[in-house]
């Protein structure tokens, strides 16, 4: 009978089996819409309609081909830099220099481009994505080792590459790589000089930015999810991730796979600068990064640090930005209220994934402490 009796038992781990990954879903979403209600009060304080402001965004994003295909545009950096994230924060690391490495990929993928303009474009177009990406990857490189060799915290070195990037752009385009043609205007502006056209990316849709990169994005996004889950490389950057001292105890160099990951979320986010130049801009030009480093890390967490999952939530983060613009034309609010529905969307954002967390860690605790029961 007691037997019996415990197993007619109801399970409380199978009962709450679909809650889990419910929650872990449901978690942003919700986060995202507590930070734009907080948005609307403020609309409110600044006598503005929130439910004007809020369908001008919607209309924004989506209400035409433009505001579509601008978003599909917006979305290619954060994909790429977010595909950087889910490797380096899979292997326990967090990488905050985004926007120095698209700096660094973006200044290569320039000079590069010029220099070998003579190169036909099948031969130069890859060769500038490529050379963009050992540019960022460099950049991420130069934190790796000095956490793993001098026990550098990686957000910090990260944040002083940040600045080191953005002053080696401010020197070059005010220096060697300022476009002549503004010189003999008179204008001197911090830009370059156009790049080749053969190294253009194609547009998909005429009268349109939407260009060719945002289908490299999503291809990477899968190749990202095929290197993490079923490569060993992929295997071993997320067993250190999990646990430090069993990956080395099982004898994986962790300093080693720690670096590696800061140095491919460095190369993805340079190549997110490469997209920028021959993609959109097609020059190098001051404020190219447009924030993208940053905002690609609420894009990943967003998208729960899964490559598969970034490709929609950047894309949503993406109109979220295009949308952002049209409320603000719409009715007629500060600029600085845009950055802060903004920044309420990553605090918010970023603040439900360390609640997830807690929550998974709870629940392993608690069914570890059911199975222990005799």
């Amino acid at each position: 009978m007691p037997v019996e009796a415990e197993a007619r038992k109801p399970s409380r781990k199978s009962g709450s089996s679909w809650l889990e990954p419910a929650y872990g879903a449901a978690l942003p979403a919700l986060a995202m819409l507590a930070a734009l209600l907080i948005g609307a009060v403020l609309l409110l304080l600044l006598k503005a309609n929130p439910v004007e402001a809020y369908a001008a965004m919607l209309n924004g994003a989506f209400g035409s081909v433009f505001g579509l295909t601008q978003s599909m545009v917006k979305a290619t950096p954060l994909l790429l830099v977010g595909l950087g994230i889910c490797i380096a924060f899979r292997a326990s690391v967090i990488n905050i220099g985004g926007e120095g490495q698209i700096i660094a990929g973006a200044l290569m993928a320039t000079w590069f481009s010029l220099q070998l303009r003579t190169w036909p474009g099948w031969l130069l177009l890859p060769s500038t994505m490529l050379a963009g990406f050992l540019a960022g990857a460099f950049w991420g490189l130069i934190p790796g080792i000095l956490k793993v060799r001098l026990s550098v915290n990686e957000i910090l070195s990260t944040v002083m590459m940040n600045a080191i990037g953005t002053q080696l752009m401010n020197y070059l385009l005010r220096g060697p790589m300022i476009d002549p043609a503004g010189v003999r205007a008179g204008t001197f502006l911090p830009q370059s000089e156009r790049v080749p056209v053969q190294v253009w990316l194609p547009r998909l849709i005429p009268q349109t930015l939407l260009h060719a990169g945002v289908l490299v994005a999503v291809a990477l996004a899968v190749v990202v999810y095929i290197f993490l889950w079923r490569t060993t490389i992929g295997y071993r950057i997320r067993a250190v991730g999990q646990n430090r001292e069993a990956s080395r105890y099982a004898g994986i160099n962790v300093p080693v796979y720690q670096a590696l990951s800061l140095t491919l979320a460095g190369g993805f986010a340079g190549l997110a600068g490469v997209v920028e130049v021959i993609g959109v801009q097609h020059r190098m030009m001051d404020g190219i990064t447009s924030g993208y480093g940053f905002s690609g890390i609420v894009a990943a967490l967003f998208g729960g640090l899964h490559p598969l999952g970034l490709i929609p939530a950047s894309w949503l983060f993406g109109s979220l930005l295009v949308g952002a613009d049209k409320m603000q034309r719409a009715v007629q609010v500060p600029s600085a209220l845009i950055d802060t529905v903004l920044g309420l969307v990553v605090m918010f954002v970023v603040g439900s994934a360390l609640l997830s967390r807690r929550w998974a860690a709870r629940r392993a605790t608690a069914n570890r402490a059911e199975g222990g029961q005799p």
